[in-house]
């Protein structure tokens, strides 16, 4: 599986019974504190490999740093990096740095998985029920982190999350018969959800209501403070989705934001959902019941 077809990690099979998952993915700082920030950008690396329903097996960093930037601040973000990863269980093994004018930091992230298990974006049926398993609006909060509009508890809560490895949803996944997965990131909930949709040949109908939000989400999304990656959601996975006419236009451009180190999405048969979420709630995992799978095409947004 390489660039033919758009999922969430390239994979390249070695031995009938092992296929390596590859995966990169670094950007700049969005909190304040540099191991915050280094640890939140390891476990938004290795989410692709958990979106695949691969085991991480190493890692490698990836790091862009200024040279007037404190050492003790760069060795931060590393640290950070690889406490993330030695909590996923995986060595952080060598990597590159170069110098740039702002920093940036990630993984690339490997990880293995028998080539008959693979989980991919296709593969969602329609009648299938869509779960996910973190909260959503990161965008927005980091952005009023950076505008000083947001509070220090929401930035606490949502630091947390980001900072939660996908391991356990995606355990959770594979024991109950997951028919697609993928990790909500860049391009939204509803640009991740078009591609699941899209390579499956279904449709998603979503339930405004049923959103789980990070506190604070949406008061920033109401006063507009959202990073430019919404607008660029918009404009391309707009045409692809219709609204309630009752949804406010910022209740609409929130569901398109970016979300870093976001949780997974995830279609199953309507008895293994329920079955997931049951013993989610039993080993207190976070995940919510959000929308349906549908035989119409493109994404449908109920209030």
């Amino acid at each position: 599986m390489g660039l033919d077809i758009a999922d969430d990690a390239a994979i390249y099979q070695v031995a009938e019974d092992m296929a390596i998952v590859i995966t990169l993915d670094f950007f700049t700082p969005i909190v304040d504190d540099p191991f915050a920030y280094g640890a939140i950008a390891a476990a938004n690396s290795l989410s692709d490999i958990y979106a695949m329903g691969a085991r991480p097996l190493l890692a490698l960093n990836v790091a862009a740093l200024p040279k007037k930037l404190p050492i003790e601040v760069g060795a931060e973000i590393v640290r950070g990096g690889a406490t993330k990863a030695r909590e996923a269980g995986i060595p952080v093994v060598g990597g590159h740095t170069i110098q740039d004018e702002e920093p940036k930091f990630g993984l690339v992230a490997v990880g293995v998985v028998h080539p008959d298990k693979i989980i991919r974006k296709r593969g969602a049926r329609p009648g299938d029920v869509l779960l996910l398993s973190k909260r959503l609006g990161a965008g927005v909060i980091t952005t009023g982190l950076m505008r000083d509009t947001a509070a220090p508890e929401e930035i606490a809560t949502v630091t947390a999350g980001m900072l939660t490895l996908n391991r356990a949803a995606s355990e959770l996944a594979r024991a109950h018969n997951v028919h697609a997965m993928t990790d909500v990131t860049g391009f939204g909930l509803l640009g991740h959800g078009w591609e699941m949709a899209e390579q499956s040949g279904v449709g998603l109908t979503i339930d405004y209501t049923a959103l789980p939000w990070y506190a604070g989400a949406r008061r920033l999304g109401e006063d507009w403070t959202y990073p430019g990656g919404a607008f660029d959601n918009k404009l391309f996975y707009g045409p692809h989705v219709s609204f309630d006419s009752g949804m406010e236009e910022w209740e609409q451009m929130l569901c398109f934001g970016p979300e870093t180190s976001g949780g997974l999405l995830m279609a199953f048969d309507p008895a293994d959902a329920k079955r997931a979420l049951a013993d989610a709630r039993e080993q207190q995992i976070d995940l919510w019941r959000i929308g349906r799978v549908v035989a119409e095409d493109g994404i449908q947004v109920i209030a």
